[in-house]
């Protein structure tokens, strides 16, 4: 995707070949950073407080993480220690564990001598693969936008409801969500977005609204409680939401709210879709409510925002009276019954065991 007419990844190697470098999104949509990471703290760092975030693109930092240990020590012991500390950065997104797997099966084998340049090449396949994934995601999920467009709004736009940041944001490129609406309204198809706020941290109003800005795409920014009201009055033809883990059952694991607006939808029989690259999918899983861990971070995302003054100072402010405490669950469980379908890079499946199967028969 572009950035002022440039293009750009979330992340990339360094000129030196052993950092990379990456845009750090808690300055978007005000400021447009690109930081440095050259050590495995730095990465840690970045994952844990989210100048990365989005599991397609935390799955990726680990895996250069990986790479970036290797070529100070490549031995087993530090192999095995930056495994654990990367594992331990997020909890809920199963892309993380994902990827430092692939490098770990990737790089035990061999002797240390050779793991930095492998881990360097097998980061960077990661990466690319992330990028074919998520456009194959968009071209299924683009279908769905051709039919209601030909079928129920000719000529008018299909209004999407999306939630969070799924986003090339949150990817390396592409997004997974919101491919499809890029390539439909790269195809001319009418499309408008609305895009909840999704506080407490924002990201809707802060990085999707920012990537569509730059795309071009109309969206209109509204309040995450506005979802229902807009579905109720036949303004939302269809949502695409994303997913930090998908259950071999279809349960979808997202930014929390996900829930409320799969609820909603399901009342007022508007159809809900989740894309996901299948790294995404964790087969370990069936019951998502019980079995993923959730995610608790700080209060203070709950009692503090962050906004641009009006003397163009980027500020945190206090929402609420001090002394108030916060809680801050991060993500809530969607039961597969109430999902239309998963958008996956092989195809659209039915949200249950036989639909995923039937799609990756492999796993059976």
């Amino acid at each position: 995707m572009k950035v002022q007419d440039r293009h750009y990844r979330t992340i990339w190697l360094a000129d030196d070949g052993r950092a990379v470098e990456i845009i750090d999104q808690r300055w978007l949509p005000h400021e447009f950073r690109v930081v440095t990471l050259a050590t495995v703290e730095d990465v840690a760092t970045a994952i844990r407080d989210m100048w990365v975030r989005g599991a397609p693109l935390i799955g990726v930092t680990a895996a250069y993480g990986m790479a970036i240990a290797m070529a100070n020590d490549p031995s087993d012991a530090h192999l095995e220690r930056t495994w654990h500390d990367l594992n331990e950065t997020r909890p809920t997104a199963i892309n993380l564990r994902w990827a430092l797997n692939e490098m770990r099966s990737t790089l035990s084998p061999l002797p240390p001598a050779e793991r930095a340049s492998a881990a360097y090449a097998r980061a960077a396949e990661i990466a690319d693969e992330d990028v074919t994934l998520n456009r194959s995601i968009g071209s299924h999920g683009l279908e769905v936008i051709r039919k209601i467009a030909a079928t129920k709004k000719p000529g008018e736009p299909v209004n999407v409801l999306t939630h969070c940041n799924a986003g090339w944001l949150a990817t390396v490129d592409y997004g997974t969500a919101t491919a499809p609406v890029y390539m439909a309204a790269e195809e001319g198809i009418p499309v408008h977005v609305y895009v909840d706020e999704t506080r407490p941290r924002n990201q809707g109003a802060q990085l999707t609204a920012w990537e569509l800005n730059g795309h071009g795409v109309p969206h209109t920014l509204i309040v995450d409680n506005a979802g229902g009201h807009l579905m109720q009055h036949g303004m939302i033809d269809l949502v695409i939401v994303g997913t930090d883990r998908t259950t071999a059952r279809g349960d979808v694991c997202n930014k929390i709210g996900t829930y409320l607006k799969a609820l909603a939808a399901h009342d007022n029989g508007v159809p809900f879709y989740v894309a996901l690259p299948s790294p995404t999918i964790d087969w370990t899983v069936d019951d998502g409510v019980k079995e993923i861990p959730i995610e608790e971070r700080s209060a203070d995302e709950v009692t503090f925002v962050q906004g641009k003054a009006e003397d163009g100072r980027t500020l945190k402010v206090r929402v609420s009276p001090e002394g108030t405490p916060g809680a801050n669950p991060a993500f809530d469980v969607t039961p597969a019954r109430l999902i239309t379908g998963l958008i996956t890079e092989r195809g659209i499946a039915d949200a249950s065991r036989e639909g995923l199967k039937t799609l990756f028969p492999e796993r059976s």
